[in-house]
């Protein structure tokens, strides 16, 4: 989960101030301590932890605070504000050319996933009304040119190649002239790694800069490597001067290091985050947001966007008119299971959610609940679509049941259980009348899907 043992520990220390009616010095220095053992813990950089406790401590120990009605709050907020300072504050978008091509460099370490990466970001970018052209310029790792291919295939994204016996850079100058004469508006180009940073990956690669004048240079990290990330953006950005980093496996980083001390060390924003290994797994990076999550306030907003992409708004509005009348049928309660499923994993969809404890998360198998949910699709795609919409059928009928649960791979008592549930959810709709009747409908109405 992410960030799960730094998260754990920075909630619990912060709960213990939050009770608290007065603070005093002693009662900060005790917590600063606690979070600089968290966030070393977490593999921060040792410097960036020292500077990050020096400014919070200075705040903590204000007049705001140390005379406030709640000064657990206070400190609470102190410590969101300057984790999002410290991650950049603000989200860091990519510079667009205002004469119509946009070049942007992937680097990084073999193994850091940038041939994925470049899939993501030409997905991403497709989605925002741009229109991206995929180059493979890593002529080195064997079956690297159709690795790319395979995976602009996959999202319908053409893949510039020249082969692997033509030079990086004329493939890249190649690259900048088809996109030209063919419309495109952003050029990804997918660059060759090493397994160690070495002089003559860093000399192709500013040879390839040299040559084409990307307006970006991303560097792409692995998250899960802590403290060698950070290591590894300095030492790019010192040889090449990156724009920004987009770090991979951020969902396997229960520790954080490397999101929390890049930005800090480098002075470069984080611009993207892998968040899982589907080529729609990508978002931007929000450090305010992400501060949020870290301290388990949730993250709302990204929830409501990825509403947006994923659901669509009239269907949603629809099903929130009928939930509330006898209309509502299987129908249309497999139609909001299949959207729900659109939003991702259930685990990080709950991890956005305000005041949601990672430690409690932590125990819970996610895998059973969504087992559940396949369970449940199963049982009423083995309806007939008069059964769907007319549910009663059913339930007088035992030849019916029988024949749902042998189709569904389930029992008889499965298939009276979701009956049972179904009829009680519609029950509890149906007495939502007068006032309630009107609230609910504005909520559906005002729902960002």
């Amino acid at each position: 989960m992410l960030f799960e043992g730094l998260s754990t520990k920075l909630q619990d220390t912060l709960k213990k101030l939050k009770g608290k009616g007065k603070l005093n010095e002693k009662d900060i220095k005790t917590a600063m301590r606690e979070v600089k053992l968290a966030l070393l813990e977490a593999d921060v950089n040792y410097k960036v932890v020292k500077d990050f406790i020096k400014k919070v401590s200075e705040k903590c120990m204000g007049n705001q605070v140390m005379e406030s009605l709640t000064p657990g709050q206070q400190v609470i907020k102190i410590v969101s504000d300057e984790l999002s300072i410290l991650m950049g504050n603000d989200e860091s978008k990519i510079e667009f050319s205002k004469d119509g091509l946009t070049v942007i460099m992937l680097v990084g370490l073999q193994g850091a996933g940038k041939t994925t990466m470049a899939s993501k970001l030409a997905l991403h970018l497709r989605k925002h009304n741009k229109k991206p052209l995929l180059v493979a310029c890593d002529v080195y790792r064997p079956a690297a040119i159709k690795q790319l291919q395979v995976l602009g295939k996959q999202i319908d994204i053409p893949v510039f190649s020249m082969g692997d016996k033509v030079s990086p850079v004329d493939i890249s100058k190649a690259a900048i002239g088809h996109a030209k004469d063919n419309g495109y508006n952003v050029v990804i180009i997918d660059t060759a790694g090493r397994l160690h940073i070495d002089e003559a990956l860093m000399d192709e690669l500013k040879d390839i800069e040299n040559s084409i004048s990307p307006n970006e240079i991303l560097l792409v990290v692995d998250a899960m490597t802590g403290q060698d990330a950070v290591n590894v953006s300095k030492s790019f950005d010192e040889q090449l001067g990156i724009t920004g980093v987009i770090l991979t496996k951020l969902d396997g980083d229960t520790r954080g290091g490397a999101a929390l001390s890049i930005r800090a060390v480098t002075e470069k924003p984080i611009k993207f985050v892998g968040v899982g290994e589907k080529l729609n797994d990508l978002e931007v990076f929000y450090p305010d947001r992400m501060a949020s999550r870290i301290l388990g306030m949730g993250d709302v907003l990204s929830l409501i966007e990825k509403a947006r992409q994923a659901i669509d708004e009239k269907e949603a509005l629809e099903l929130g008119n009928k939930m509330l009348t006898k209309e509502f049928n299987f129908e249309d309660f497999l139609l909001s299971m299949q959207q729900m499923k659109k939003l991702g994993p259930l685990n990080k969809l709950i991890e956005m959610i305000p005041g949601v404890n990672t430690k409690q998360l932590k125990d819970i198998d996610f895998s059973q609940s969504e087992k559940e949910i396949v369970k449940i699709e199963a049982i009423i795609k083995s309806m007939t679509l008069q059964e769907r919409k007319h549910p009663s059928l059913i339930s007088s009928s035992s030849s019916r049941k029988k024949r749902i649960a042998k189709g569904s791979g389930t029992t008889v008592q499965q298939v009276n259980k979701l009956l049972k549930d179904f009829e009680m959810m519609k029950k509890m709709m149906k007495k939502m009348n007068g006032p309630q009747k009107g609230k609910m409908k504005n909520i559906f109405g005002k729902l960002p899907f």
